[in-house]
């Protein structure tokens, strides 16, 4: 098996949802005893919240930079980024770096275009849903993505920083999360890309009014594949 290394602590709860989902996968595939070769950096979240202006995101980019080199160094052979919106710095991390990363709008696209989607809604974080590096990546995969509604954007931004971010799970966040993928479906979409990792806290993936694709189950997979010589980069 080949080592990987996640970079962590966009939230706690991304990181541990990550360890839990790729170790899941390759014991269910390799054996019962098995366990992923994985090197995590659990990073500092107050480093790397409500990044806004280009200052913030240098600052970022350094910091998850940093990371992928000590992780690197430490025999990593590949890496994933565990939270949608850093991959806005993921060519400034791979150009720092000699190993493969492993891009998760990328998986995500790949994912629908084997189910035949050619249309979606993509709800994350403010920059995810309304910035154009995750949303190029998924078009060209040929999925067309409804503009984003900036009612959601604000809804999603207070859900998923004020709440899920530190653990914390409500019923009215279920409601709106309902109440938004429906409304979406209503508006010409085939289905919704949960493009945040702590979304499905509270999103039914498996029965909803439309297909989901949850980012995080998708990328565990790919990492999963990957670590197992079962994939390659994509």
């Amino acid at each position: 098996m080949r080592k990987l290394g996640i970079i962590g602590g966009m939230s706690w709860v991304s990181t541990a949802t990550y360890y839990d989902r790729i170790n899941r996968i390759v014991q269910k595939r390799a054996a019962p005893m098995a366990s992923a070769p994985l090197l995590i950096e659990s990073l500092d979240f107050c480093q790397l919240y409500a990044l806004v202006e280009e200052r913030d995101w240098q600052r970022a980019g350094t910091v998850i930079t940093e990371s992928a080199k000590r992780l690197e160094g430490a025999g990593a052979e590949g890496l994933i980024i565990g939270a949608n919106s850093m991959h806005r710095l993921y060519d400034e991390v791979a150009a720092a770096v000699n190993i493969p990363i492993l891009h998760i709008a990328e998986y995500v696209g790949l994912a629908m275009k084997r189910a035949g989607t050619t249309s979606a809604a993509l709800l994350g974080t403010r920059n995810v849903m309304t910035e154009s590096f995750y949303r190029k990546r998924l078009v060209a995969h040929g999925i067309d993505l409804l503009p984003p509604d900036m009612a959601y954007v604000e809804m999603l931004d207070r859900i998923i920083y004020d709440e899920l971010m530190v653990g914390k799970v409500t019923r009215d966040a279920e409601r709106r999360m309902k109440t938004i993928i429906t409304n979406t479906a209503q508006e010409g979409a085939q289905a919704v890309v949960l493009a945040c990792t702590e979304l499905e806290m509270v999103v039914d993936v498996d029965a909803n009014v439309l297909p989901i694709f949850d980012s995080t189950r998708i990328h565990c997979e790919a990492a999963a594949n990957w670590i197992l010589g079962q994939e390659s980069v994509a």
